[in-house]
């Protein structure tokens, strides 16, 4: 085994730092210690350096973490997954607060946001979407963007998929969504839209490349036309009305 890291260029003005599996294993902080020098080193002549990590080696992702390397993405590969590990000679220093943060920023956990928005009529239906992209029938609203307010994100979904311009009242429920069906789990925010006539659906103007159609249900509809899911999700909403505090849920359910 290699005692020492390797670095290379792989192109004008990128190097890249490797490393033997068993090097960290041995004294890590050691390895570390030996990684962090040599990309100070190679940022001298180089403008970026990069290390090319096994998904699933541990212990090299702290190695890479903990030499000043930010993490920036996963390749995907035939002979399995890599994520990529980098760091600028323009990057602030790791040594400053500024930079710790964009470190940690890097790789501390990220979860997907979505805002949706609860809108009733006179006689209590509540407004659904039939979407273009699945079957089941949904809130209006959408994903919050990366920097965007949930509460701006829902108003902005519901003027752009209906063109209605309503200002979100409270949080309501704040339901986790478990991993599904090739998405990654996420945290839904519902937000009171408040009462309307029922005519407020003349005044639609659907997206057509999301939104099929959008009328008002009663919750014998709402069950049959939503995701069970998506169904409990909007009967918590319902009953988080009459609580100050909104409600917590998972998947619909209450929380245990």
């Amino acid at each position: 085994m290699d005692p020492r890291p390797r670095l290379s260029t792989v192109e004008d003005g990128v190097a890249r730092v490797s490393w033997d599996a068993g090097l960290a294993a041995d004294d890590w902080q050691q390895t570390v210690a030996a990684v962090a020098g040599e990309v100070r080193s190679a940022l001298v002549d180089h403008g970026r350096v990069e290390a090319v990590v096994a998904a699933d080696d541990t212990a090299a992702h702290r190695v890479a973490t903990w030499s000043g390397l930010r993490r920036e993405g996963v390749r995907r590969g035939v002979a399995g997954d890599h994520v990529v590990y980098a760091r600028l000679a323009t990057d602030t220093p790791v040594e400053e607060p500024g930079g710790f943060r964009a470190l940690l920023n890097s790789f501390l956990p990220r979860k997907r946001a979505i805002s949706q928005m609860l809108i009733r009529d006179d006689a209590g239906r509540v407004l659904l979407c039939q979407l273009t992209y699945k079957r089941d029938w949904d809130l209006p609203g959408g994903v919050v963007e990366v920097g965007e307010s949930p509460q701006v994100a829902v108003a902005r979904e519901v003027e752009e998929e209906l063109a209605l311009t309503i200002d979100p009242g409270r949080l309501l429920l704040t339901d986790w969504l478990p991993a599904w069906s090739g998405w990654d789990d996420a945290l839904c925010l519902v937000f009171d839209g408040g009462t309307h006539a029922a005519s407020l659906t003349d005044a639609i103007v659907r997206e057509t490349k999301e939104i099929a159609s959008a009328r008002f249900c009663d919750l014998d509809e709402v069950r049959a036309r939503c995701a069970d899911f998506t169904a409990r999700r909007v009967e918590a909403a319902l009953s988080a009305l009459d609580q100050p505090g909104g409600r917590y849920t998972e998947s619909g359910r209450p929380g245990s």
